[in-house]
């Protein structure tokens, strides 16, 4: 998490008359589809993806059924992201003929 984010996320929070206790990531424990989306710096609707293939855990709240990702389930995914990387990378080492090619 860039401490950026954090701080505006924690900005954005404090605004309101709830106090929420932030995980030890220093991010609130639940997090919304758009705040997940910006730590990883893409779109709702591929976090939406995301959480519907059960990649990524989260919970649906209230009437209106909002999703809610905890923040600690955020750091698991991207650590088995890291892993899963890692692994294609070993797999599948660089080679200059690579070079120009687009990713897969």
């Amino acid at each position: 998490m860039t401490e950026q984010f954090v701080h505006r996320l924690a900005r954005r929070r404090t605004s309101t008359s709830l106090r929420v206790a932030p995980c030890r990531h220093g991010l609130p424990r639940f997090l919304t589809l758009a705040d997940v989306a910006e730590v990883l710096n893409t779109s709702s609707a591929q976090v939406y993806a995301l959480v519907r293939r059960g990649d990524l855990p989260a919970i649906k709240i209230g009437g209106r059924g909002q999703w809610r990702v905890e923040g600690s389930e955020l750091e698991k995914y991207i650590e088995r992201m890291y892993d899963e990387t890692k692994t294609f990378v070993s797999a599948h080492p660089f080679v200059e003929s690579d070079a120009g090619r687009d990713e897969a």
